[in-house]
């Protein structure tokens, strides 16, 4: 009997705390544009704008996929300055979404990055990957953040 390759919905959710303020760090991680800045699989994103994105915005990213380009296409769902963004993307490979939560904590941000994704690619080594990269991105986020001025 054959198996039916099923769509599986996978989440990560990583959190850092970082010593900068939740707006200035808002601000930041609410610009799909600056994301190659800490982001390792993002290549380049267009917004059409300058400054965080607001809710129904749409915007494109072309993100590198295990040495794939992939161009995903997003909209943002909501954008609660300075405590909640949530961006819905699809493309041809992968489809989800972003979830940041920010709360102030003792003179800096708790950031919590959720990332839920479905991919009909079988790929064995992908959702640890995807860890890997999570992992990196956060720590590059918290280090640049740090080494910014408010």
């Amino acid at each position: 009997m054959h198996a039916e390759q099923s769509v599986r919905l996978e989440r990560i959710s990583q959190e850092r705390f970082i010593q900068a303020s939740v707006e200035t760090v808002y601000d930041y991680v609410t610009q799909p544009d600056r994301w190659h800045e800490w982001h390792p699989t993002s290549l380049s994103a267009d917004t059409g704008t300058c400054g965080s994105v607001p809710v129904g915005t749409r915007f494109t990213e072309i993100i590198d996929l295990l040495g794939i380009r992939v161009p995903l296409s997003y909209r943002v769902q909501i954008a609660r300055c300075p405590h909640e963004f949530k961006t819905v993307f699809t493309s041809l490979a992968v489809d989800g979404s972003l979830h940041y939560f920010l709360q102030a904590q003792q003179g800096g941000t708790l950031f919590k990055r959720v990332l839920t994704y479905e991919t009909e690619l079988q790929l064995v080594t992908l959702h640890e990957r995807m860890l890997e990269l999570s992992r990196i991105a956060l720590d590059q986020l918290k280090h640049r953040l740090e080494h910014l001025r408010d």
